[in-house]
């Protein structure tokens, strides 16, 4: 028996992908954690059999029983606050806090691009061609939770610690089985490894 993980967007370049394996003893596993809309056009449903985002509601039961065991729970105040949280996003169809979450990610992804396009091809990140979404029934660009950032100048094998310089954090490239001239970079959390980036390439290298 063959088990295939499917990582799909894949972390961190953000592609779709499916199974490369066939065969009546393979069997894969979806993982669609960052499959959201606001991260990727959505263009078919999620129906494969073993998914991380679990469909057996007999398995959901039993993983939702084990981690409240094993983290003890979490605290009613935690739960009557995320429950407030959620009926007010599900207030008319629901959808209004993820195309604010796209509309947000969306545009960190076009001023990121603009950055990387004033670095002089210091820098390149992954293309993302856009796509159909069946969630927001339209074509739509990239919006990625990472950006899969190079770095183009030969003596720049590594380039995590080029982007240390100007106090910008990422991943090694070798941490997902790519070369270190590889860095990844989250585009979840705020600006400031943006703005970071600008100086490093208005002010230093420029």
């Amino acid at each position: 028996m063959v088990v295939e993980f499917v990582t799909s967007p894949n972390n961190p370049d953000g592609k779709l992908r499916k199974g490369v394996l066939d065969g009546p003893f393979v069997r894969k596993i979806y993982d669609h954690a960052y499959l959201r809309p606001h991260y990727t056009a959505i263009p078919a449903p999620v129906d494969e059999d073993l998914l991380v985002l679990v469909k057996d509601r007999q398995t959901y039961e039993n993983m939702l029983q084990y981690l409240g065991l094993a983290e003890i729970g979490i605290s009613r105040d935690t739960q009557l606050r995320a429950l407030q949280i959620l009926k007010t996003l599900l207030k008319g169809d629901g959808k209004q806090i993820l195309q604010f979450a796209y509309k947000t990610m969306s545009h960190r992804w076009d001023k990121l691009n603009d950055v990387i396009s004033s670095s002089f091809n210091h820098f390149t990140i992954q293309e993302i061609s856009p796509r159909f979404c069946n969630f927001f029934k339209q074509i739509r660009g990239p919006s990625p939770a990472y950006a899969w950032l190079r770095c183009e100048r030969e003596e720049d094998k590594n380039c995590t610690a080029v982007l240390r310089v100007a106090n910008i954090q990422g991943r090694n490239g070798s941490l997902f089985s790519s070369e270190d001239r590889y860095v990844s970079l989250s585009r979840i959390r705020n600006l400031g490894a943006k703005m970071n980036l600008i100086c490093c390439c208005n002010d230093w290298w420029i």
